[in-house]
């Protein structure tokens, strides 16, 4: 029997790991300005986990539907104090950091799919509620990217040893969590396969329309506004803020991430719980994505500030939401795999500031996010759409 309690460990863990896969982010402006770095590598450095992320979601997600959960959960925490260990003795190399973030990347991957189930499945009491699980994952990775970017920020910009001190923290929490995470119970008994582990990636054809034309518009946008928010706005505000740019960068990841995480908190008294909350989540985005089109336009702390807060409302919900949709159309056998495919699609928006930096000779910032806030808008009005045919059709 389940207690209310056995969820905290795998909670703990992937807060721990989110720690880990963030805590590079607010570092950008000193490995741009210190290392020597141009912005684009930087950027690319940013991306670069997506290549450890994307396998361990395909992969790791399907297979823990078939194995059990606890087997390809409990490495996760050590691959993340691996990825920062790597991390703090390559600060002079792009090849070295960029393996780091791909160890990073897997033991987030991992933490998602397999880890949001497994939590998912521990959240599966009377008392917590239907959506318990959805809102308790997304609030564990919101929490750890927030508060390891302020950390690491903080570190980097006041404490000795700057390129090691940040992820010095995160192998000594990843570490901890991997031995609390051994307390936690197995939820799936592994058993043998009746189909590949690849058919649990593949939506079924119940469910096709309703991921294709709610979940698909939305996931992008996910980490697509945290990265305008917490990569891009911090780069171009980087001569105003000359005296601690380090600091301001760890700022507005932890306003872009604590109002993320207060939306997911608050999400069901903000009426947002249900298939409207991926309508609701792509209109506070188009609203975030203006936000940042004035911010890069004023390029004051304010207006950053606000566009922050703004796409972290818009992420914050688009998370929850989506997670909310997968776990709603998902059965048992599948739940990992489709959390997996969302997750990956999700992952496609931190190519944006890469993309951004290729695009900035063509078009300028301003009216990039402006264009973007047009994107926006389009999937909304899909998403829209498809969610009031299916309240007509119910």
């Amino acid at each position: 029997m389940r207690t209310g309690g056995q969820w905290v460990a795998v909670a703990a863990a992937m807060f721990a790991i989110a720690w880990g896969g963030n805590e590079f982010t607010p570092l950008l402006v000193m490995y741009r300005t210190d290392g020597g770095f141009s912005g684009l590598t930087v950027d690319l450095l940013l991306f670069a986990y997506v290549i450890g992320i994307v396998p361990a979601l395909l992969m790791g997600g399907p297979l823990s539907d078939r194995v059990g959960r606890r087997p390809l959960m409990l490495p996760a925490p050590v691959l993340a104090a691996v990825g920062s260990a790597i991390l703090a003795f390559g600060a002079q190399s792009a090849l070295v950091l960029g393996i780091g973030r791909v160890f990073s990347g897997l033991a987030l991957g991992l933490a998602m799919a397999v880890g949001g189930s497994w939590l998912k499945e521990l959240s599966s009491t009377p008392l917590a509620g239907g959506d318990a699980g959805a809102r308790r994952a997304a609030m564990s990775l919101t929490g750890g990217f927030g508060l390891g970017a302020g950390a690491a920020g903080m570190l980097a910009e006041w404490a000795p040893a700057p390129t090691v001190t940040p992820y010095a923290v995160n192998i000594a929490t990843a570490l901890a969590a991997a031995l609390f995470l051994t307390a936690a119970p197995e939820t799936r008994a592994p058993g043998a396969p009746a189909r590949p582990w690849r058919a649990n990636l593949v939506v079924a054809r119940a469910a096709q329309r309703r991921f294709a034309f709610v979940v698909v518009p939305v996931a992008p946008w996910v980490f697509g506004a945290g990265a305008t928010a917490y990569a891009v706005l911090p780069a171009l505000m980087s001569d105003r803020v000359s005296t601690a740019p380090i600091a301001f960068s760890a700022l507005m990841c932890v306003v872009t991430l604590g109002v993320g995480f207060a939306v997911q908190r608050l999400g069901p008294r903000l009426g947002a719980d249900g298939p409207r909350g991926v309508v609701i989540a792509l209109g506070l985005l188009v609203v975030g994505m203006l936000a940042a089109a004035l911010a890069a336009s004023a390029l004051t702390v304010w207006a950053a500030l606000g566009a922050a807060a703004a796409l972290g409302a818009g992420y914050g919900l688009a998370l929850l939401a989506g997670l909310q949709e997968i776990q709603r159309i998902a059965g048992p056998d599948d739940l990992a795999g489709m959390t997996a495919v969302f997750y990956s699609l999700s992952y496609l928006g931190f190519a944006v500031p890469a993309a951004l930096s290729v695009l900035e000779r063509s078009a300028g910032y301003p009216t990039m996010f402006v264009l973007g806030a047009l994107a926006a808008a389009l999937c909304l009005l899909v998403a829209a759409w498809e969610c009031r045919r299916g309240a007509a059709i119910s």
